[in-house]
């Protein structure tokens, strides 16, 4: 940000960059210097916030971009910006500890299979042994 936008940031309260209302749609232009789906603003009354908006503040604060800022910029306490960092850290780690649970997950699949085959195997060559005449072959009641 330059002095400009600091002192505009200081000095009055929130509201939306250029007096445009905060539900008017963005022109796709964001603001120089910022991060690619910057263009976030604050909500009107009665907006709530989409996951997608959210996912582009949370990228935003992984990215580097202060709180305290942000916090200024939406409009938004910085506890509920802090809370959806966490909650995106969270699921992050747990998406991650998946992906190493269905590894595992798929080679108790293959070991299961591979002892189906086997078993299949087996019961085939036990009925071809009792088709034929010997020990295991099937006996006539007299």
């Amino acid at each position: 940000m330059n002095e400009i936008e600091d002192r505009k940031a200081d000095d009055g309260p929130v509201g939306s960059e250029g007096g445009r209302s905060p539900s008017t749609l963005s022109t796709g232009q964001a603001r120089p210097g910022a991060s690619e789906g910057s263009a976030i603003g604050p909500l009107g009354p009665g907006q709530r916030w989409s996951a997608g908006r959210k996912r582009a503040v949370v990228l935003r604060l992984l990215a580097g971009d202060s709180v305290e800022l942000l916090s200024r910029e939406l409009g938004l306490p910085v506890f509920k910006l802090e809370q959806w960092r966490q909650k995106a850290e969270a699921a992050l780690d747990g998406a991650l500890k998946e992906r190493d649970a269905d590894a595992a997950e798929d080679g108790q699949l293959a070991a299961a299979l591979r002892r189906v085959g086997e078993l299949s195997m087996e019961n085939e060559l036990l009925r071809s042994r009792m088709e034929r005449p010997g020990p295991l072959g099937r006996r006539r009641s007299r």
